[in-house]
Order: C-alpha cells, then sequence, then structure tokens
C-alpha cells in the first residue's frame, strides 16, 4: 500500500526539514519489507483567499487534487479521534490488509483547518493531541509515528510502549 503526506504549507531548510527527512527516510525503508511504501510527500502552498472560508475551501481543493486515484483519506484534525502508536500500527496494518484502496492519504490542512471537502473524504480524523502544533511540528510527529507504527509492526525494539 503506497503512502502519501499532503499538507498546506512547506517545511523550511534547516532541522524541521531534517529531522521530518530522517523520520520518513526511516519509515521509507522499513515500510518497503512491510508493504508500506512508497512513502511520498506533496507540500503545497497556503491559499490567498481573504477569508478563512475560502482559503478552506481553495486548500481542500488543492488537496483533493494531489491525491492519487482512489487513496483513503486520513485527516489530520484536532477534533479526530486519539489513538496510541500500538492502535494506529493497527489501524495502518489493517488498512494495508483489507486492500480496499491502493493508498493512504495523510492530509493536513493550513493554519486555518481543512476545508470540508477533505473532512467529506476522511476513513479516519485523526488527532495528534488536545495541544496545537505548528504546521512543521505536526508534520514531523506524524513521519515520526508512521516510523513508530512500521517498528512495532516489525517487532523492531525502537518501540517500547
Amino acid at each position: 500500500m503506497r503512502l502519501l503526506i499532503a499538507g498546506v504549507g512547506k517545511l523550511k531548510q534547516g532541522p524541521e526539514r531534517a529531522l521530518c527527512a530522517h523520520y520518513l527516510g526511516r519509515a521509507e525503508a522499513l515500510g518497503r519489507s512491510l508493504g508500506l511504501s512508497p512513502l511520498a510527500v506533496a507540500e503545497l502552498p497556503e491559499s490567498r483567499a481573504p477569508t478563512v472560508s475560502g482559503r478552506r475551501s481553495a486548500e481542500a481543493e488543492a488537496l483533493l487534487a494531489k491525491l492519487p486515484s482512489g487513496f483513503a483519506v486520513v485527516c489530520l484534525d484536532p477534533g479526530g479521534e486519539r489513538l496510541s502508536s500500538d492502535a494506529f500500527a493497527e489501524t495502518l496494518a489493517a488498512r494495508r490488509d483489507s486492500a480496499t484502496a491502493p493508498g493512504l492519504a495523510f492530509v493536513l490542512g493550513g493554519p486555518d483547518g481543512l476545508g470540508e471537502a477533505v473532512l467529506g473524504r476522511a476513513v479516519l480524523s485523526l488527532s495528534l493531541g488536545p495541544m496545537t502544533l505548528p504546521h512543521g511540528l505536526a508534520r514531523i510527529v506524524l513521519a515520526e509515528q508512521l516510523y513508530r507504527a512500521m517498528t512495532i509492526l516489525a517487532g523492531h525494539p525502537y518501540h517500547r510502549g
């Protein structure tokens, strides 16, 4: 099963980008043996629409346009489900094993959140926790959790629960 992280906003060069790339590279390498690859990233610019609803709508359209045909969508949303790392790994494995979609797209909105068009496509809405995270940090946490999920599925000692 192919994986995609599609997010509004670009990580700047430096520690954020390096740390995200580190976890994505590790996840990609381990994911090959687990049937969870390739792992791609799509970064989209923030909308310049004058209203919050206009920005959400424009960004939702842009995000949906980046999603490969048939991919299931997981929205990262503060109001989403809170899963433990083990439960996240189980969810990832169940999606892979069900073969109902060729891939899974993790979608992160811009500063104003996700538009209804994207939220309506979600098979899962996932929260990274109750605290507000900057976009770059949220992407890093997601990348680390994808790597952690793969280590759990592989029985690797990285995850010590």
